[in-house]
């Protein structure tokens, strides 16, 4: 009489090492996931990004060609340009670089969008000042600054709308937001006051075009976000999950 034997049952492996294999599975993601986070329509987000970037630069050149005021951030520039040498653009870059490293502290994370942000901008503010020059009629000069206007806006949407990590000055606002529990708007009117304040006394120019931004960039980035955010990939399975 034949008789059968039962295969000895194989042990589960413990939980320690399931644990560590699913780490390992979890952690092997591809160098341009660990850059940029989420990796969804790239090839849009990052020349999106720079046109955005170029064109902020490019718009904070026309205002300050306009001659008819700045905004609060580029009134400090221009004052610290006035005062200590340099050029606005230069002024622009350090400013970004100092203001970054008051991240650390409230512990943002910079993405690509944050460093590129503090890099081109002052770049394209300075190449944009060489090739436009300041004109001599009002209307024009108010034209340039409307146009400078309008552009900051398409700018704000193109680079925010990129979704790859959001300026120096917006990081920090949002930094102290967490940190503090204070309102965005309340902490953004004391942050670009203060700074608008400094600039004045420095010499920066601020005027009926600082006033004009004010009131026009918080509706013109609204509209264009609208066209220019890039969406999120849809959820899969594995996301829904």
């Amino acid at each position: 009489m034949a008789t059968t034997t039962t295969p000895a049952p194989v042990p589960a492996p413990p939980a320690s090492a399931a644990a560590s294999a699913a780490s390992a599975v979890s952690g092997a993601r591809s160098p341009a996931a660990r850059l940029f986070g989420d990796t969804h329509a790239l090839g849009r987000r990052l020349p999106q990004l720079a046109v955005g970037l170029f064109l902020y630069g490019a718009s904070m050149a026309l205002m300050l060609r306009a001659s008819l005021g700045l905004d609060p951030w580029d009134v400090f520039h221009q004052g610290l340009q006035r005062v200590l040498g340099l050029s606005v653009g230069a002024w622009v870059t350090i400013c970004g670089a100092a203001v970054l490293l008051l991240w650390i502290p409230m512990r943002q994370r910079p993405g690509v969008g944050t460093v590129a942000n503090v890099l081109v901008l002052g770049a394209a503010m300075d190449l944009t000042l060489r090739v436009v020059g300041t004109p001599g009629p009002l209307p024009a000069r108010i034209a340039l600054m409307v146009t400078g206007i309008l552009v900051n806006g398409l700018a704000t949407g193109l680079y925010i709308g990129a979704r790859l990590g959001p300026g120096p000055r917006d990081g920090l606002m949002t930094g102290l937001h967490r940190r503090t529990g204070r309102s965005l708007r309340l902490i953004r009117t004391g942050i670009e006051l203060t700074v608008l304040a400094a600039g004045v006394l420095l010499g920066g120019t601020a005027g009926v075009g600082t006033v004009a931004y004010a009131l026009a960039i918080g509706p013109l980035a609204q509209f264009f976000l609208r066209w220019c955010t890039v969406p999120e990939a849809p959820a899969g399975p594995d996301r829904a999950a």
